[in-house]
């Protein structure tokens, strides 16, 4: 403990907007089916003109330093100001937005209990967004994902102190799901709590190389999946769920519980996935936006806009299948293979060759208020070759630009309470975006 420093940054890392790459390097953006009309993209009255992709300017601005492994910062939405820095040791660790901890002690330490070799760790943290509204559902809980030390798949709740919201109390956890993991890697690592409030949980397909299992095209299997589950205990009666021991619910419109479904996981919401290792929601449009790490040949981003997801007026939210292992990206895989009709899978909207990177890290849609002519942007990255890219999948003109290539592990990126954008450095730093 004696060698971790937390201090306000005193120096800035300026990274300028690169030129384009050659084309060999560059992101492909998979154009959709129809492009959307000039009313679907038109800004609302009011709002500020958007910022052209080339416009951007990367300022990375060190907030604090000396983190062991971090993979993951999150805001708690309780107006506080507090950021929350997952390592993957199996510690979380207060952050105030100044750039100092709220002390050395952290917000949780599962070290004991959680197994971090290969791809394994403490490895995401959730809020509830009624976290801090007395007398609602889950007020007071968080939620964490996590390797145990027989490396299988952790999912549980806990409460914070009732003493001191800095803290938090380890014997109040209460595990949600548990999911045996047959090889070390691709255990995916987020969640979330979605525009509806409910759960949402990436699963790898289980690791080794390939799917040896098939359990990207299984959605009887809870791997190579985004989960969507319902953790408010007590339910309330509105609800109208059936009785279980679980310790939560799938909801009514998951695909494979809407109309008695049937064939897969009723947990399941998305599948066809890799190693959905970060995804995200967009605040405004419910958008959701996944980096799905590839194999051997490509990186994708996958995207479903918010009303494709929760607005069909079919009576189902997801079921969309992302083609894994059936297709790497949008491309056959084995690349020799005959993959059959591909109109059953929802190709990604960007991806990317090895020779821009060799693992994507996905980001966020920026909805904060300090650079509004750049929000609905998405920003991503790749782990392996340090570089980030903004892309405006229905921008009518330039869809992808890298905007950095850094020296920097990109782990993650993270957003605080107010939108704004952070990326965290494996190696120990936690990075402001600043945008100009």
């Amino acid at each position: 403990m004696g060698r971790r420093v937390f201090a306000l940054a005193v120096l800035a890392l300026t990274i300028n907007a690169v030129s384009a790459c050659g084309p060999a390097n560059e992101p492909t953006v998979i154009p959709p089916d129809s492009e959307p009309s000039a009313e679907e993209t038109a800004a609302p009255e009011g709002a500020p003109s958007p910022g052209e992709l080339d416009d951007i300017e990367l300022e990375l601005e060190l907030v604090a330093d000396g983190f062991e492994e971090p993979v993951y910062l999150t805001g708690a939405g309780d107006g506080s100001g507090r950021m929350f820095v997952v390592e993957r040791v199996g510690r979380v660790r207060v952050l105030r937005a100044d750039g100092s901890s709220a002390d050395v002690m952290p917000f949780l330490d599962i070290s004991a209990k959680t197994r971090n070799d290969s791809e394994r760790g403490l490895l995401g943290l959730a809020f509830p967004r009624t976290y801090a509204s007395e007398g609602e559902p889950l007020v007071g809980e968080f939620f964490i994902h996590y390797s145990d030390s027989d490396g299988n798949t952790v999912v549980s709740r806990m409460r914070v102190s009732p003493q001191d919201p800095d803290r938090a109390d380890p014997s109040t956890e209460q595990v949600l799901l548990h999911v045996p993991q047959p090889y070390s890697n691709h255990n995916g690592g987020q969640i979330v709590f979605g525009p509806d409030n409910y759960l949402y949980i990436a699963l790898g397909d289980g690791g080794s190389g390939g799917d040896p299992q098939g359990n990207g095209q299984n959605p009887d299997t809870l791997l190579g999946s985004v989960l969507r589950i319902d953790p408010r205990l007590p339910v309330p009666p509105e609800a109208n769920y059936p009785s279980t021991n679980l310790q939560y619910m799938s909801p009514p419109d998951n695909p494979f519980v809407a109309g008695g479904g049937t064939g897969g996981k009723p947990e399941v919401w998305l599948y066809g996935l890799r190693n959905p290792w970060r995804f995200s929601f967009d605040r405004e449009t419910r958008d959701i936006w996944i980096g799905d790490v590839g194999q051997n040949e490509w990186e994708e981003i996958d995207f479903v806009s918010g009303e494709a997801l929760f607005d069909m007026g079919d009576g189902v939210s997801g079921g969309q299948n992302f083609g894994w292992n059936v297709m790497e990206g949008s491309h056959p895989y084995p690349a020799d293979s005959d993959p059959g009709d591909t109109s059953r899978f929802t190709m990604p909207v960007i991806e990317y060759d090895h020779s821009a990177g060799n693992s994507v890290t996905g980001g966020y849609a920026y909805r904060g208020s300090r650079y509004p002519e750049f929000a609905g942007v998405y920003f991503y990255a790749d782990f392996g070759s340090g570089r980030i890219w903004a892309a405006r999948p229905t921008d009518g003109g330039e869809r992808n630009r890298e905007i950095a290539d850094t020296d920097l592990q990109l782990v993650s990126f993270g957003e605080d309470d107010d939108g704004e954008l952070y990326v965290i450095d494996f190696a120990g730093g936690v990075y402001h975006m600043r945008l100009r």
